[in-house]
């Protein structure tokens, strides 16, 4: 089996291509990134790097006798450039679709997100029947759930063609803690501070309930659905559930209660201050993400995550503070 990878060297990227790799059922990977990284750095086994851009380029020919695609890229930011981040997502994915189907591509995994659901319960999981409209009020939770809306398209005019969408909640490690930093809490951020001990208090907001997962449990399950007979959505995320006590436990700080306004006030307030890059829309969409169920992943993927969500969100933690980075341009912290 030949499996394409785009968005090959990025947090998620590096772990499918690992977990590929690991997979005796798959003989190649093309590692496909807009930044190639030095060979001499990260070369995996059974990997050949293919630099392209998504949104600009002509990936058929890149597809030709490939078995399964698998479609991680992504740009988070700028988020105050909406038009620039849809040109990156949406029609970057539109455009990898169209190769797909150009190529004959028998099979396409496509990295959606638990930000396409629609608002939903916290008290309940939801399976994956879930209305994908996602929160209009952020970019990200926008792009995600208009491509969910391209995919139904996608399947009906091309039957033929296995399509998986996988459903991640928050992917964390150490190794992607530099880049999920710079990307979320901007260079400001006083990295060597973030430790337990460190931070005496953390606020207790609210609806601030979302689902963790490792990046390494998430590589595993896209590698299962790449070279697994199955198609339709499926949600990722480990347990427990993360809430403002999970933080507070991982940081050993005591909790105090915030209204959810207050927090999306001051962050709104450093937004617009360009003290922080990431939009206050997505707080608003964290506040109504739904919480969901996994029993689809772990019957018909055999998947079970290594890590609990508490594990991965401590090692994020841990990553933060060493400023722990890896040899590829999205993770590296040199880019």
């Amino acid at each position: 089996m030949t499996v394409a990878v785009t968005g090959a060297t990025g947090n998620l990227g590096t772990a499918v291509v690992d977990a590929l790799a690991a997979d005796d059922r798959v003989g190649a990977i093309l590692a496909i990134a807009r930044r190639a990284p030095d060979p001499d750095a990260w070369s995996p086994p059974k990997t050949r790097v293919a630099a392209a851009d998504i949104a600009r380029d002509d990936l058929a020919p890149l597809f030709e006798g490939v078995d399964v695609v698998v479609h991680l890229a992504w740009q988070f930011q700028p988020t105050r450039d909406p038009i620039a981040t849809w040109n990156a997502n949406v029609v970057g994915a539109m455009n990898v679709f169209d190769a797909v189907a150009a190529a004959r591509v028998p099979a396409l995994v496509h990295a959606s997100s638990v930000g396409a659901y629609a608002p939903g319960p916290k008290d309940r999981p939801v399976d994956e029947s879930w209305p994908t409209h996602g929160w209009q009020g952020a970019a990200y939770t926008r792009e995600k759930s208009y491509l969910e809306r391209v995919l139904d398209g996608f399947e009906a005019a091309h039957p033929s063609v296995r399509v998986v969408r996988m459903r991640p909640g928050f992917v964390f490690r150490e190794e992607a803690a530099t880049e999920q930093r710079k990307l979320f809490g901007g260079p400001l951020v006083p990295a060597r501070l973030v430790r337990p001990g460190l931070i005496p208090l953390f606020p207790d907001v609210p609806g601030l309930v979302l689902q963790g997962v490792h990046t390494e449990d998430v590589g595993r399950a896209f590698a299962a659905a790449a070279t697994t007979e199955v198609a339709g959505p499926f949600n990722v995320a480990a347990d427990p559930v993360i809430a403002p006590r999970t933080f507070a436990d991982v940081l050993g700080a005591r909790l105090f209660p915030v209204p959810a306004g207050a927090v999306r006030l001051a962050l709104d307030a450093l937004f617009t201050a360009r003290l922080v890059p990431t939009d206050p829309g997505l707080f608003d969409a964290v506040l109504r993400l739904p919480v969901m169920n996994t029993d689809r992943a772990r019957t018909e993927l055999g998947w079970t995550p290594r890590y609990t969500a508490r594990d991965a969100l401590a090692e994020f933690v841990r990553g933060v503070h060493t400023v722990a980075d890896a040899p590829t341009p999205p993770l590296s912290d040199h880019t």
